[in-house]
């Protein structure tokens, strides 16, 4: 997911241009039909005023010289600047065979137009004037509306890009730090991050600690501590402290390049009901043409020419399908935004669309329900042993790490990084690794060891009755059990031992009981763990036997295979996973679902991605596919709807109960159903997607 910042910027600078909705307003931006609307109004404004059916309505009477030029003179400027828009676009779909909204548009003011020029000449008996201005000044509030409306959608992209500061304080030789541009960043580079600054590029911290707050990327409210090691994105900020960070990734390589190229991509796509209002509109272009030309034809017969061009010009007013092009794609650009900002970022339209039918939602374990990395979750002290009185299961703990201080084995790291924790600290010395065993050291001058299996073998040394059933437990459980014990005279006494195991994430209970709560049918976790680790793990979670389903002992390989296992069933598959190994099962799933956290090929391969590692993101992506689902049908149906109930209306099939529509009338009621629209597309950004801590 690769997006640079001036790609981001050229893409936003054109708000209009080439991508999501409306493509046929390529070019066109708030700002442009902002000035058109209040010019066209102001110049709209005499010629009501002077308009004799205007006149005759509210019983006033205005003459001065000229005023019969009033008209044809603004009305023509009126047409010709805050018309052109139509025009224009009305040439465009001509050009590229996709009649649609601006070809019926541009056709019902050039008909006004004529036919009021016309009459300006003695042609016709028709004071046209002022309804052709009023429909073009409405027409253009509404399509101001629209692209203010978009543009607010898309204000998504543009946040992504704010979020980069303009300058980092790369640090010199001589460690004094240097202002310079972000552009100016090559990897490698130490940069100084203050506190309340943001990270200019995606890094590594070589020094300080500080919470970091990820809200912007990940949706995750807290802030979350980073220090020695750890790696940075670009566009957090560092809350309390500072940090010197050495460059990884500039440019197309951030993570928030990446996210901008997602939301991007994702307002550009198109699904299923994007493709039916494409064809509906197209349709109703002919259905409106073809009205027209009949409505022209029988009022001609029946009252004349004069309500037979009134007739026409209502019809094809009202039957622009504004609202029906705006259904759908405001729907996408608002799904899409609200996503990105709670951190679920939206790669393939499809996949949030066939996300609502999904019936089962398959977890990869490691990395995914779990964090991925060892924890301490027991402690025994071998009271039973002589060597072992009075050791308590905290003093077990300070020395198994005072031992393992020095090494780097990730399980050392655990037993450290607990005691650390709990502070349970001890001093260790002459540090020796046991390759393939464990580790020994010498803490207040005894000498201490720790390991596995392996050692108890090289030491011939048995484990208590008391800690043996401890041991049992803890393996049916699937953690790894490391053994301390201090050696003497070729043999050693085991004084205790730790239960390290993969630590369940505790919003992946969570997150289990919310997809029950949005009615998923089963719930299913692979693992290539051995059967008992994974039951322990399921039943951990809260996973009901009969109803949900685990995969264990499974190779990388065999992942794909147990997709297509449940889909031979008739279930339609979430497949949730981190791994390079998990690409495939994400790939041929209904819908893949990466976590941000993990490896590019799976985010490559998934059509929804998790910025933050929180498995709960899962029902929010339930929640917005439904919800975003209901909004276009409703759109549709309103749209639809409208046009089935207002085209005849406008033909004029009531005129003989005296309910008939001029073409002003007509266009407020257009602009009013685009308001609808537009109005129930934004109540999308009620949709709660984070689950409340």
């Amino acid at each position: 997911m690769r997006l640079s910042q001036t790609d981001a910027q050229h893409h936003m600078a054109q708000p209009g241009g080439g991508h999501g909705p409306h493509d046929k307003h390529a070019g066109h931006d708030p700002e442009a039909f902002r000035r058109k609307f209040w010019w066209s109004l102001a110049l709209t404004v005499p010629i009501v005023v002077t308009s004799h059916l205007v006149m005759d309505w509210f019983g006033y009477q205005l003459d001065f010289p000229g005023i019969e030029l009033v008209g044809p003179v603004l009305g023509t400027v009126v047409f010709g600047y805050g018309g052109w828009p139509f025009l224009q676009g009305a040439l465009r779909e001509i050009r590229d065979r996709a009649p649609g909204m601006m070809l019926l548009v541009a056709m019902a003011i050039t008909v006004a137009y004529v036919a009021s020029l016309a009459t300006a000449f003695g042609a016709f008996d028709l004071d046209f004037w002022w309804e052709l201005a009023a429909l073009v000044t409405i027409m253009l509030l509404g399509h101001w509306q629209e692209m203010k409306a978009i543009g607010q959608a898309r204000g998504a992209l543009s946040a992504l890009a704010a979020l980069l500061p303009d300058d980092a304080e790369r640090l010199g030789p001589d460690g004094q730090p240097q202002r310079v541009p972000v552009t100016d960043l090559r990897l490698g580079d130490l940069v100084l991050v203050r506190p309340g600054a943001r990270v200019p590029a995606d890094g590594q911290v070589v020094e300080g600690r500080a919470e970091v707050d990820e809200s912007m990327i990940t949706g995750e409210s807290r802030p979350v501590s980073r220090s020695t090691g750890d790696r940075v994105v670009a566009g957090t900020v560092a809350t309390d402290a500072a940090l010197r960070v050495r460059i990884e990734a500039v440019g197309d390589d951030t993570a928030l390049a990446g996210i901008q190229r997602l939301v991007a991509q994702a307002q550009q796509s198109s699904g299923r009901a994007q493709l039916l209002a494409d064809r509906f509109a197209a349709w109703l272009f002919y259905i409106a043409t073809a009205t027209a030309a009949v409505t022209l034809v029988v009022w001609s017969v029946l009252a004349g020419l004069d309500d037979a061009v009134v007739r026409t010009v209502t019809v094809l007013v009202i039957a622009c399908p504004h609202a029906l092009g705006l259904a759908i794609p405001l729907v996408i650009a608002l799904s899409t935004a609200v996503a990105a900002k709670d951190g679920i970022l939206i790669k393939d339209r499809l996949a949030l669309e066939r996300m609502r039918t999904v019936d089962t939602v398959l977890f990869d374990k490691t990395g995914t329900l779990t964090k991925g990395e060892h924890v301490v979750t027991d402690i025994a002290a071998a009271e039973s042993e002589p060597d072992a009185a009075g050791l308590t299961e905290r003093d077990v703990l300070a020395i198994a790490a005072a031992v393992e201080a020095d090494s780097e084995h990730p399980l050392a790291r655990a037993i450290v990084a607990a005691a650390a924790q709990r502070e349970a600290r001890r001093t260790a010395t002459g540090f020796h690794s046991l390759p393939g065993r464990g580790v020994r050291a010498e803490v207040d001058g005894v000498t201490y060891a720790v390991g596995g299996p392996a050692l108890l073998r090289e030491f011939d040394t048995a484990v208590p009755d008391g800690l043996a059933r401890r041991q049992d437990d803890w393996s049916h459980r699937g953690a790894a059990v490391l053994y301390l014990l201090r050696p003497h005279d070729g043999r050693a006494t085991v004084l205790g031992a730790l239960a390290l195991a993969d630590e369940v994430r505790p919003e992946a209970r969570q997150a289990v009981a919310d997809l029950r709560g949005q009615g998923i049918r089963k719930i299913v976790m692979i693992t290539g763990d051995a059967r008992p680790v994974a039951e322990a793990v399921a039943a951990d979670l809260g996973f009901h036997s009969g109803e949900d389903e685990v995969f264990a002992e499974v190779l990388p390989a065999e992942k794909d295979d147990a997709v297509t296992d449940l889909q031979r069933r008739g279930l339609r598959v979430a497949m949730v996973g981190d791994g390079v190994n998990d690409a495939p099962a994400l790939a041929r799933a209904n819908v893949g679902i990466a976590i941000g956290a993990g490896t590019d090929v799976a985010i490559e391969s998934a059509g929804v991605v998790l910025a933050s590692s929180d498995p709960r993101g899962v029902t929010g992506v339930i929640r917005l596919s439904r919800a975003a689902y209901r909004k276009m049908i409703q759109n549709l149906a309103w749209a639809a709807g409208y046009n089935v109930v207002a085209l005849p209306l406008a033909a004029g099939v009531l005129a003989w109960a005296g309910v008939t529509l001029s073409p002003a009338v007509a266009a407020v009621l257009m602009s009013a159903s685009t308001i609808v629209v537009a109005l129930n597309a934004q109540l999308l950004r009620r949709v709660e997607l984070r689950p409340r801590d």
